[in-house]
């Protein structure tokens, strides 16, 4: 279980700074763990972190001079699997429409290992129609997802939308890769 490359990639939200729990607790489990972070999630929480906590730098551009291949090829080759953590209502709607204009979207659709996405937003984007039927697409797909919860939000109200524990993302990692 232990010693699996995990790529952590990290879209604008709040909820950001639970990536960075969930991060640590995949490198204590002794997984070697790789961040990508669009440029909103940077507005969030910043690549130091993710640096800090991985021992690794921080792929935030798809032309990055250290991947001479693409950062979305080389890294997808050497993971085991993927985790987009949290997914906002923008990756999720490129996810389903298989539409790859960030690093992000890019490298989920190079990657052939195991998906899960932890979706994160407010409660009206959560409802709204379109996000449920990307969603869906997405869950047909084979992506894995780790359903938001009920609680408080950033917008300063209480519903659903809210991104999983990183407890219970770490653990549905732990048990797609076993």
């Amino acid at each position: 279980m232990a010693d699996k490359e995990i790529i952590i990639a990290v879209t604008g939200g709040v909820a950001a700074f639970k990536a960075a729990a969930l991060t640590s607790q995949l490198v204590q489990a002794g997984h070697s763990v790789r961040a990508v972070m669009t440029q909103s999630a940077q507005k969030f929480v910043g690549p130091a972190t993710f640096a800090a906590l991985t021992g690794q730098s921080v792929v935030t551009e798809l032309f990055d001079p250290q991947f001479p291949l693409g950062a979305h090829i080389e890294l997808a080759r050497k993971a085991q699997l993927l985790c987009v953590a949290p997914a906002t209502a923008n990756f999720i709607a490129n996810a389903a429409n298989g539409i790859a204009n960030d690093l992000i979207s890019t490298l989920y659709l190079c990657f052939t290992g195991p998906v899960i996405v932890a979706p994160a937003m407010n409660c009206e984007m959560w409802d709204k129609p379109a996000v449920g039927r990307n969603v869906e697409q997405i869950r047909a797909d084979g992506v894995q997802i780790v359903d938001p919860q009920e609680g408080w939000l950033s917008c300063r109200a209480k519903g659903m939308g809210r991104m999983a524990a990183p407890e219970d993302i770490a653990k549905t990692i732990s048990d797609a890769l076993s």
